[in-house]
């Protein structure tokens, strides 16, 4: 029961990510905000997320899992109702701010928890913990089309609704999980990044990300449909990311390597933005749930080399890399519009497809220092020491 319940409350946490997507057009008419404004949701939600990269294993480490779990999804349950009685977009982006800090602390943990809490084995644990993962990254956006076509503010107080449920769930039935044998400090992320292959990673994995997030905050704009439409279509994204990188990816990366498939999925996915900007509609509709196929390769490739391309520990490695990567999904959603209303609709995405030529540029030239370690690993879902994957995927 300890570990439904931390799964049932992870596909809450995962949904919050990709919740606002149908409705930021919903938003912006409600708040008299612009599309840049409104898309400060995901900036200041993923600015906050990047520094608590320093600080969640800090915290968890210190207090324990249980309690950071607990604070986490606290801190989700207030200002995810807050954001729903949001009277302007600056109020609604700070309080945004605020539950990507619960956000951080309850997803990077959950996996922890998990494994520690099963009876059944680390890897059907963890096969759990994906599961959850794509199914809140499918469901989301479905939860915020259909309480959003109602009122833009209901998916907010339908979030803090659940997780409220899944904070009583974890406190009736998880007990408190061991404490690790050394405690993390703040700089430990940033010194594990002086090693070259996990600095390559962060950095290739930076600019993926700002094509990552272009697509999932700008395209609603350009899409610009109902709430169900659009949820339907990210609803199909979801799908097609979560199938690639738990059932698909594993196989592509024994049959080709890790690297080939991380290259040419990059290269693929700065293809497939350029047809996205400069299709008709229903070809970008195509294109955005198509995308979702080579960002779930793309998550799962750069969490193993994130995870093994060093030695470092993994929750410290993941961390560090974890905190260079989450700055770009922080920048993108802020500046797509801007690009937009300075230049061309179509220019945001030729950006982003820049970015992600430019990731796959970074990992062809640092080809040895990423191939160092990464070639002894066998293509796995699993992060071992408790590591949560949630940032790379």
């Amino acid at each position: 029961m300890a570990v439904w319940a931390t799964a049932g409350a992870s596909v809450v946490a995962f949904m919050g990510i990709g919740l606002v997507d149908p409705i930021l057009p919903s938003i912006a008419k409600g708040l008299n905000a612009s599309n840049s404004q409104v898309s400060l949701l995901f900036t200041s939600y993923f600015l906050i997320t990047a520094v608590a990269m320093l600080v969640t294993g800090f915290v968890s480490s210190r207090i324990g899992g249980r309690k950071t779990l607990l604070a986490g999804l606290a801190l989700v349950v207030v200002f995810a109702a807050l954001s729903g009685t949001s009277s302007s977009v600056g109020e609604l982006v700070g309080f945004r701010a605020g539950w990507g800090l619960g956000n951080a602390l309850f997803v990077s943990t959950s996996l922890a928890v998990i494994v520690g809490a099963a009876a059944g084995g680390s890897a059907a644990a963890i096969l759990l913990y994906e599961s959850a993962l794509g199914l809140g990254m499918a469901c989301g956006p479905l939860l915020g089309a259909v309480l959003g076509d109602m009122k833009w503010r209901y998916p907010f107080f339908g979030t803090a609704v659940l997780m409220a449920i899944g904070f009583l769930a974890i406190t009736v039935f998880l007990k408190e999980q061991p404490r690790p044998a050394r405690k993390t400090s703040l700089l430990d992320p940033i010194r594990a990044l002086g090693h070259g292959g996990l600095a390559s990673a962060a950095v290739s994995a930076f600019f993926y990300n700002y094509a990552f997030f272009t697509v999932l905050a700008f395209t609603p704009f350009v899409l610009d449909m109902s709430p169900y439409k659009s949820g339907g279509v990210f609803f199909a994204w979801g799908v097609l990311l979560a199938v690639f990188s738990v059932l698909l990816a594993p196989r592509l990366q024994r049959r080709f390597g890790s690297l080939r498939v991380l290259g040419g999925s990059l290269v693929l996915l700065a293809v497939d933005l350029v047809v996205l900007g400069y299709g008709d509609h229903a070809t970008a509709v195509v294109c955005t749930v198509v995308s979702g196929a080579f960002i779930g390769l793309n998550n799962t490739v750069f969490t193993e080399l994130a995870l093994g391309v060093s030695d470092a520990p993994r929750p410290v490695a993941s961390a560090g890399y974890n905190f260079v990567r989450w700055f770009a999904a922080a920048a993108a959603p802020f500046l797509a519009p801007k690009i937009a209303e300075w230049t061309d609709v179509r220019v945001p995405f030729v950006v982003a497809a820049l970015a992600a030529a430019v990731g796959a540029g970074v990992v062809a030239v640092r080809r040895r220092a990423l191939t160092l370690r990464a070639e002894e690993l066998e293509p796995r879902h699993a992060t071992e020491d408790g590591i949560a994957v949630f940032a790379n995927q």
